[in-house]
């Protein structure tokens, strides 16, 4: 066997907590600067970054500052008691001037260009979508913002987008409001119109439905956990050449890819493990992979020359990938 590799490497940096602040219930922002106070990595809106909170705690986060302003990168985290211990860490164990590790950004929920924007975001998921209307308000494009929370006080960036962007920016707290209205929102297919939504799993997957109608790349969502059902479907053994390192390997019904190339020596990034950050994104140069990520649009697994091999398998008896 070939010795270990790292077949494919991104920015690593260390930055500094610069301050930690309330942005509403449970909600904090963490604003990052490079310890030597020289400008950091650059970011496009819907760009996200890696916190290593600890070697085995990454967690992904998106950017919600100003791309334009290089002294500082900007991330807000929710408190989520059910979560899987990255929030707390955030709300229980940094403070200011602590050193973190940041892997990133990249981007894989990006501002196309369209002359109208309709932006629907649910709770924490606003996050990236505060730098996507700044963008869609440079540019001069038609927007609206409708933005649904648990609360008033639950909702980040609420007064701040309310203040600076007037009516086009429409609050809906559920307590008082009740569920967004998304039939009226999405019932009439709009040419022209590029939607973008970023919430929680329930909202997405209602968007996803009435969108079904909207031309084909109208809707654009980013999700921070699976969607329902995406590893659903038999496992099975197959094989996998390694074809930078000169290795096949077998992967069994119970293992990822990522696990068994990592056994095999094979350094891979990954963070997320479940097929919503992109880190493990790999090149696919033989078979057919079976796409069980929550990231690539349907036109990019129908392409299938790249796959999330934390999750995903293979369509047949072996994948060739450029690792």
């Amino acid at each position: 066997m070939s010795a270990p590799t790292t077949p494919r490497t991104e920015l690593e940096l260390d930055v500094l907590l610069a301050r930690k602040e309330v942005l509403a219930d449970g909600v904090l922002r963490l604003t990052l600067r490079h310890p030597e106070g020289e400008p950091l990595p650059p970011w496009e809106p819907g760009a996200h970054l890696d916190l290593v909170l600890r070697p085995d705690l990454v967690r992904q986060y998106s950017l919600c500052g100003d791309p334009a302003d290089r002294s500082v990168l900007q991330v807000a985290v929710l408190r989520e008691p059910g979560g899987r211990a990255g929030s707390r860490h955030v709300h229980e164990a940094l403070a200011d001037g602590d050193r973190l590790r940041i892997r990133g950004p990249r981007n894989h929920f990006p501002l196309v260009d369209a002359p109208r924007y309709l932006f629907i975001a649910g709770g924490i998921g606003i996050t990236p979508i505060v730098p996507m209307i700044a963008a869609a308000q440079a540019r001069g494009a038609d927007w609206r913002l409708v933005y649904g929370g648990r609360s008033r006080g639950s909702m980040a960036f609420r007064e701040e987008l309310s203040e600076r962007y007037g009516d086009r920016v429409g609050v809906f707290p559920q307590d008082e409001t009740g569920l967004l209205d998304l039939d009226t929102l999405l019932g009439e297919p709009r040419a022209g119109t590029a939607v973008y939504c970023c919430g929680p799993e329930p909202l997405l997957a209602a968007v996803e439905q009435r969108c079904a109608a909207w031309p084909s790349g109208a809707l654009h969502v980013e999700r921070f956990s699976p969607k329902e059902g995406a590893d659903d479907g038999e496992k099975v053994t197959f094989e996998v050449e390694l074809a930078q390192s000169g290795v096949t390997i077998t992967v069994p019904a119970d293992y990822s890819i990522l696990h068994a190339v990592e056994e095999a020596g094979i350094t891979v990034l990954s963070s997320c493990q479940e097929g919503t950050c992109g880190t493990c994104e790999t090149t696919v140069l033989e078979g057919v992979p079976d796409h069980r990520d929550s990231l690539l649009t349907e036109e990019e697994q129908a392409a299938n020359d790249t796959m999330m091999i934390c999750v995903s398998r293979c369509r047949g008896p072996k994948l060739v990938l450029d690792l």
